[in-house]
């Protein structure tokens, strides 16, 4: 197959929604990099095939989106990042001695933008919502940050106990400190500083419903879905108070800085870039 004649790239499937490519434009603009950045839309049976040739064809570097992270940390064995490593999937890849290096950008992009925010401290208690994927990736990096208490809870428990157990394999000092529950369990009736919806509920307008006294005064309420309009459960959590919250699109931006710095060696910043995706959106649906 024949690839555009990007030097960058998103790749997923389906592809034609993705901000990356704005975003990335934003940065190269504003850091006076000359780059090219596309879309790559890949069918299942073609991933592989299609990032090699990527490569082949001088390309430097390539964002990795639904449904191909775990695929490309796979590609990537064995020069993956640490976070990769914990995150058991990789969304940004490039060329190094010829051999393909991944890294996952999705936590420390998370962590930046609640930095942003002014919501994380030290000793702070985070419940997390959900133990796929977009939870893998997290956690790591917002223990990192010093947090007293870190819960996962999922509908299902095993699937949030073997995450857990997982990540204190590699971190035994963290046991007491990041735990499992169910969505169910008594231990969520407490005051938690940050929540954070790390399920895919709000994508098919659901969300999860919690304990009246999960929602404290000063609790801030994160969604890493995004969109022009407030997410299902960013709606559902300010029925229950005036609390202050964000939805992913500053995660999505940050990440995005990550693999930026990743592939050139310069931080962008991210604060007017935010405003400008969070403005495309808004015009989109009007």
């Amino acid at each position: 197959m024949t690839q555009p004649e990007y030097d960058f790239a998103v790749i997923g499937h389906p592809i034609s929604h993705s901000r990356s490519p704005d975003i990335h434009a934003e940065f190269a603009r504003q850091t006076g990099i000359s780059m090219q950045y596309g879309r790559i839309d890949a069918e299942p049976d073609q991933f592989e095939e299609t990032v090699r040739q990527f490569f082949a064809n001088g390309g430097r570097g390539l964002n990795i989106t639904v449904p191909y992270k775990e695929r490309a940390f796979d590609m990537a064995q064995p020069h993956l990042s640490q976070r990769a490593r914990e995150a058991g999937a990789v969304n940004t890849l490039w060329v190094k001695d010829a051999m393909i290096h991944g890294c996952n950008t999705d936590g420390v992009g998370l962590v930046r933008d609640l930095n942003r925010l002014g919501t994380l401290r030290p000793g702070i208690k985070i419940l997390i919502l959900g133990a796929g994927g977009a939870a893998r990736g997290v956690v790591g990096p917002l223990r990192e940050q010093g947090c007293g208490l870190l819960m996962i809870a999922n509908r299902t428990f095993s699937k949030a106990d073997t995450l857990v157990k997982e990540h204190i394999a590699l971190h035994p000092q963290d046991t007491g400190v990041i735990t499992a529950c169910s969505l169910n369990d008594p231990r969520l009736e407490q005051d938690w500083d940050l929540i954070i919806n790390a399920t895919s509920s709000s994508l098919g307008g659901a969300t999860i419903e919690l304990p009246d006294m999960a929602f404290g005064n000063d609790t801030f309420i994160y969604d890493m879905m995004y969109g022009a309009k407030p997410t299902p459960f960013l709606d559902y959590a300010a029925r229950h108070r005036k609390l202050a919250m964000a939805d992913g699109l500053g995660m999505l931006v940050c990440q995005a800085a990550e693999s930026f710095r990743i592939w050139h060696g310069i931080e962008p910043a991210v604060d007017a870039v935010i405003e400008q995706i969070r403005m495309q959106l808004v015009a989109h649906v009007r």
